[in-house]
């Protein structure tokens, strides 16, 4: 066998064993790094650095991380996704509510009550039997405070203002007594009714 000459078929006993005249395939149709043979029985490599069809990805720019690449379709996507790291917010109001921007977040940040606030949110701050954030309090109600224990009141067609009595500083309960309501018959063979 003459130099630099490749073996691309064999027949023995006129029985073809191997038969590569009529490949057609190419570098570029293998993965780059692995080895075949070419129609001339060359063994080569494979150039191609295709590994994935992409042809049903559903990702857009938005859903990649800013200035990092993919391939969507067979395209070269750039993301614009903001990448925003770690995101620290603290609240310092009741009504106050912290909004989450859109982007990629790192899972480091945090939202907390303000430090100012939560020393603050301490026992001795909250009245008795009064629980805020998880802390109970403890202040007892001061022995100057006179509560009425209780008052009771008469329903009525018009708004009415429940207060304590005179010399009381608060009122424990109110009690709504029922409303009145009579039936009787009347002359005309029906039901009077009347609600008091």
């Amino acid at each position: 066998m003459a130099n630099n000459q490749y073996v691309n078929k064999v027949i023995y006993d006129g029985n073809t064993l191997i038969d590569l005249t009529q490949d057609q395939v190419t570098a570029n149709d293998v993965l780059a790094g692995v080895t075949f043979h070419l129609p001339s029985g060359e063994a080569t490599e494979g150039t191609c650095t295709f590994d994935a069809d992409t042809s049903d990805a559903t990702a857009t720019a938005s859903d990649i991380l800013l200035n990092s690449t993919a391939y969507v379709n067979g395209v070269k996507v750039t993301g614009t996704m903001p990448n925003r790291g770690a995101v620290s917010e603290s609240i310092s109001t009741v009504a106050q509510s912290v909004t989450i921007q859109q982007g990629y977040h790192d899972g480091s940040g945090s939202v907390s009550i303000d430090s100012t606030e939560q020393a603050k949110i301490i026992a001795s701050n909250i009245l008795q039997g009064v629980t805020i954030l998880g802390v109970t309090g403890t202040v007892s109600p001061s022995s100057d405070i006179h509560i009425e224990s209780s008052k009771t009141a008469t329903p009525s067609s018009s708004q009415q203002t429940i207060l304590p009595s005179q010399d009381y500083d608060a009122l424990a309960q109110v009690v709504v007594e029922p409303v009145s309501y009579v039936e009787t018959d009347n002359a005309q063979g029906g039901k009077t009714v009347t609600i008091l």
